[in-house]
């Protein structure tokens, strides 16, 4: 049982305030912070802090004793690795219009752009390792997202109503094919309009979007996000895009799972991200980074439909969020008026424990360690029979495994 030191990334997406107060510095934070990362991925691994005060990354660790820290069999199924990456997420402004890759579309990505040349933090590379990334967003704060493509029966029905005369010819090619055919062929026509059609199609949607947002009724929130969202990337095809996805509020508590090939964008909120242990993001607009929009769509996947928004199921005192990825496995509890008697930590593999709220003392065998909000302990496959034996009103953990 090791407390762990994690590194936050300062993305200017990121908040000012959340990661800042969850970790008990100035707020508001002089630079915006995006993601605390808690794991051992090789881009920004944490560290483990030692009774000394020296420190180690989790990944040095972690490679130097795989079956101690995983076990043996978890160590031979995942070739020593961590095979999840935890992330705070933090977002004041949207995140970029993204999806991530299978597995097999990964590693030959990975191959393909390492055969390549391309230099693994060169701003132009969409593979930065040969792992897929599917990954589960459980919402801290109200979390609103851009999520999956929407019934294109019912994206008619947005675009009709926004009454675009400059878009009627792209509404007919959606029409003529409602399906994945034709959201593919809409996506297609929209991600790669030269910029002389952007610049005037985004400003007509503009027109059409303050119309219905004023007018209210079912469509307003789409409005109003196509509407901000083509006030801060003016002329993007990002913002076209967004049209044919699902709008999405979480409330604290709600997840979802975004499986390979889900064009999706996170755009405010607070959250906890559990992911494949990989970095590799494939973007389609808003935002200033590469976009490839070859590679977007070989790896996009047009099923359309309402995404599966979830709250868990109980599993004793935790909440489960079950996912069809092997990698991981998100469990949360709260304290409420705080803990009577003990929590136990299930056991399994390596884990890592957060707390987002209120404070615990966690008790490996003779060994008790504080965990205060914004700490986290990483939990080896050896430390079984881990227990929670006080917590805090308010306190709230989350406990980050494998699937197996």
């Amino acid at each position: 049982m090791e407390l762990l030191e994690n590194p936050v990334r300062p993305y200017a997406w990121g908040s000012r305030t959340v990661i800042a107060d969850l970790l008990g510095e100035s707020v508001p934070s002089p630079h915006p912070q995006a993601e605390m990362w808690l794991g051992a991925h090789p881009g920004d691994p944490s560290r483990i802090v030692h009774p000394d005060g020296g420190r180690s990354s989790l990944l040095d660790v972690l490679t130097g004793d795989p079956e101690g820290l995983l076990g043996a069999e978890r160590s031979a199924r995942w070739e020593g690795k961590l095979p999840f990456l935890l992330k705070v997420l933090a977002a004041d402004e949207p995140l970029s219009l993204q999806a991530h890759p299978s597995l097999d579309q990964a590693r030959e990505g990975f191959a393909r752009e390492n055969a390549a040349g391309i230099a693994i933090d060169a701003s132009d590379r969409n593979y930065r390792d040969a792992n897929h990334k599917p990954e589960l967003i459980c919402a801290l704060t109200e979390f609103h997202a851009l999520v999956g493509f929407r019934d294109p029966v019912e994206t008619l029905g947005l675009l009709r109503a926004l009454d675009v005369p400059e878009l009627s010819a792209h509404v007919e090619l959606l029409a003529a094919q409602p399906g994945p055919d034709g959201l593919r062929a809409l996506f297609t026509t929209w991600i790669t309009l030269p910029q002389s059609m952007l610049d005037e199609l985004v400003p007509a949607l503009q027109k059409g979007a303050v119309a219905l947002a004023a007018a209210g009724g079912d469509w307003a929130r789409e409005a109003r996000t196509a509407l901000e969202l083509s006030e801060r990337y003016p002329g993007d095809a990002g913002v076209l895009a967004a049209l044919l996805l699902n709008r999405v509020v979480l409330a604290p508590g709600e997840a979802l799972f975004l499986p390979a090939g889900n064009l999706h964008a996170y755009l405010a909120g607070a959250g906890i991200e559990l992911m494949a242990n990989s970095d590799n993001v494939l973007r389609g607009g808003l935002t200033p980074k590469h976009v490839d929009v070859p590679e977007l769509l070989r790896v996009l996947d047009f099923t359309s439909g309402p995404p599966p928004v979830h709250s868990g199921q109980p599993e004793g005192p935790w909440t489960r969020y079950d996912t069809p990825a092997e990698e991981f496995l998100l469990r949360t509890w709260s304290s409420g008026d705080g803990l009577t008697g003990s929590l136990p930590v299930p056991d399994g593999g390596a884990r890592i424990l957060l707390a987002t709220g209120g404070k615990a003392c966690v008790r490996a065998g003779s060994e008790i360690l504080e965990l205060p909000k914004g700490a986290a302990l990483f939990l080896a496959a050896g430390d079984s029979g881990v227990e929670v034996e006080s917590a805090a009103p308010g306190t709230q953990l989350h406990l980050a495994s494998d699937g197996l």
